[in-house]
């Protein structure tokens, strides 16, 4: 399996197909396969290079002692620490939920290195707001969820997703024919180091600043695409679209959260559609 290591960081990646480079990342307790396991990755490959990432505290990539780099800054400077790692010069990044967070954040500082910005099902705010959830209950919520995470079996994790699918998996949880879905989602639960997971949770989430002026310096292409279900997000993902210079906003009808898994097929269309674009016109739109 290869590894890009730095410091205490050794951040796992697959690295597959040939053309343009597109880094990866996903949203938490999730891993790799959030784009692997939907066939997405594989779609990609037929005509870029998809080098797929594990964040800082999830999958098969391993921090070795403080700090951990759980920060959204960190995590926006792996994007290029493993570009430089691989001799890119400029490539694309696609993101999903918490991983759009670090890529947003990235592009508002290094966009001139970026062919391209996709982010699904995310905001530029580490703190999201959850309808109907006061501050103090959603920190609240938090913290049960690291502990959660912490102590319960991957076995309890599943049953427990299953009883109380939330926010982010209750547009999934709805459709009849989930089983493939909730079978990708309940492979999150088998991976990972649930210390490092609980300890990001309690790390990552902690600026609710959307930062407006850095949206408005991002000068790559950009896509913003979510669900229309997914309730957290959607305000949020219409910050960016109005800030960000050069953006095609996307919302997918029927979709929740998880837009890969809910749908892969539509979701590979609208990534190659903007990808195309990029590639005919240089900008997000026609």
């Amino acid at each position: 399996m290869p590894y890009f290591e730095q410091g205490n960081l050794r951040l796992y990646y697959e690295d597959v197909g040939k053309g343009e480079p597109i880094i990866t990342n996903h949203g938490v307790l999730e891993n790799c396969s959030y784009w692997n396991d939907t066939g997405v990755t594989a779609r990609l490959a037929e005509r870029y290079r998809v080098i797929s990432t594990d964040m800082r505290g999830h999958g098969n990539t391993q921090v070795s002692g403080r700090p951990f780099g759980y920060d959204v800054a960190t995590m926006a400077n792996d994007f290029g620490r493993l570009a430089d790692f691989l001799s890119l010069d400029k490539f694309h990044i696609l993101t999903h939920a918490t991983g759009g967070m670090a890529g947003v954040r990235y592009a508002m500082t290094t966009s001139d290195r970026l062919i391209s910005l996709m982010l699904t099902d995310t905001g530029s705010a580490t703190v999201p707001e959850i309808p109907g959830v006061e501050p103090e209950a959603q920190q609240g919520g938090l913290n049960d969820w690291a502990e959660g995470v912490r102590t319960a079996t991957p076995e309890q994790r599943i049953a427990q997703s299953r009883l109380e699918p939330g926010p982010f998996l209750f547009k999934m949880a709805e459709h009849p024919d989930n089983a493939g879905m909730w079978q990708i989602v309940d492979g999150f639960a088998h991976t990972g180091d649930p210390a490092a997971q609980a300890e990001f949770l309690l790390s990552f989430y902690s600026d609710p600043d959307p930062m407006v002026y850095g949206l408005r310096q991002i000068s790559c292409p950009t896509l913003v695409l979510l669900g229309e279900f997914d309730v957290v997000f959607i305000r949020p993902s219409e910050i960016m679209a109005e800030e960000i210079p050069d953006v095609r906003h996307v919302v997918m009808k029927g979709l929740g959260h998880m837009t890969a898994i809910e749908d892969p097929d539509a979701t590979i269309r609208e990534i190659l559609d903007f990808l195309d674009t990029v590639a005919e016109t240089g900008r997000a739109n026609r």
